[in-house]
């Protein structure tokens, strides 16, 4: 009887999961992130064509740098693009023509609106910008505003990249809880992303859980090798990955938002610079990313629905701040080479 029981409540939640989340056959996106903290970086002319000739179809950029934007102009290549934390009390508190102004002045006028697909509103502002918290949501909406005036509202999605740490609990996963300090700006994002049919995007490194708590995370585990199934509300977790992105979807679930998509914004693994930082190990936790979404493997809370993923980092970042292993996240070596024989496609 378990058995027979444990198999109708896992097709219950397949098909679920199938009325929710309709599956698709085409592979999840997997984009990569173009951080430029670096004083040793190839000029964007020459990044667009390695970009290109790896079949890397979105890059995620963190500001609206005019000769970034204008060399990827017309190369087919799509964004995210990412406005600064700073930016947004003028446009929460500025007139929605404040807002359109922006859009035209920094985006619009370097690179076609049929390249966007993303703007990211602001980076992790809960983790470490959180004199910005009241700015968020307002500045969100006349964006939106700005975008509707422009007829952009439904190809052209807004959303704001949040850390893991807004989740005051992600283990197991089904007790994924956002932390209450955030509620009070949390609710209104996920109502405007639910009524906008925007996705909530998040930073996940496996790869940090691991260092931090090598005790009790196996490097296994964030490798996605690990032997040891942990059940969760009869469902099979064996990586960290599956589970902080099921996290996130308990959260919102919880707060009574059952169907907004989840994009991974930022994942990757460091070659050096820290514990178990290698070209060995990146290769193995970033091509499992890939494998996975372009398989649209999805989640065991959200089975074949896969995952967009944006890898960090195109580059290795010289001038970064933090510990050592923050500067070694590239896939691609400044001369345009491969650290490791990751494939896109």
């Amino acid at each position: 009887m378990e058995v027979q029981h444990l198999v109708l409540s896992l097709t219950s939640l397949l098909c679920l999961s199938i009325l929710l989340f309709p599956h698709s056959t085409a592979a999840a996106p997997v984009g990569i992130c173009y951080g430029r903290v670096a004083s040793n970086l190839p000029p964007p002319s020459t990044t667009v064509e390695l970009v290109k000739s790896n079949g890397i179809a979105t890059v995620r950029l963190f500001n609206t740098d005019p000769e970034t934007l204008t060399a990827f102009s017309g190369s087919g290549i799509s964004f995210m693009i990412g406005i600064p934390n700073e930016i947004l009390p003028s446009l929460a508190n500025g007139p929605v023509d404040s807002s359109l102004h922006w859009l035209q002045s920094n985006l619009f006028s370097h690179v076609p609106p049929n390249q966007i697909r993303y703007i990211a509103v602001g980076n992790e502002i809960l983790l470490k910008d959180t004199f910005y918290n009241a700015y968020l949501v307002p500045a969100m909406q006349n964006m939106y505003k700005a975008l509707q005036t422009l007829n952009l509202a439904d190809t052209i999605k807004l959303s704001s990249a949040h850390a893991a740490s807004i989740l005051s609990n992600s283990y197991p996963p089904s007790a994924g809880a956002f932390d209450p300090n955030f509620l009070p700006i949390m609710i209104p994002l996920l109502q405007f992303l639910r009524d906008t049919q925007s996705p909530l995007m998040v930073n996940v490194y496996p790869y940090f859980s691991y260092v931090n708590n090598p005790e009790d995370v196996s490097l296994d585990s964030v490798l996605f090798r690990s032997t040891n199934i942990a059940n969760d509300q009869n469902m099979a977790y064996d990586n960290v990955f599956d589970m902080t992105v099921d996290a996130f979807v308990y959260a919102m679930e919880r707060e009574g938002f059952a169907r907004i998509p989840v994009v991974v914004t930022e994942t990757g693994w460091p070659t050096g610079g820290g514990a178990a930082a290698s070209a060995e190990n990146a290769l193995a936790y970033n091509g499992n990313v890939v494998r996975r979404a372009l398989e649209n493997v999805g989640t065991p809370r959200r089975p074949g629905v896969g995952v967009e993923v944006f890898l960090f980092d195109l580059f290795d970042e010289n001038e970064k701040d933090g510990e050592e292993s923050e500067k070694h996240f590239g896939v691609f070596g400044v001369d345009g080479v491969k650290t490791y024989p990751l494939n896109f496609n």
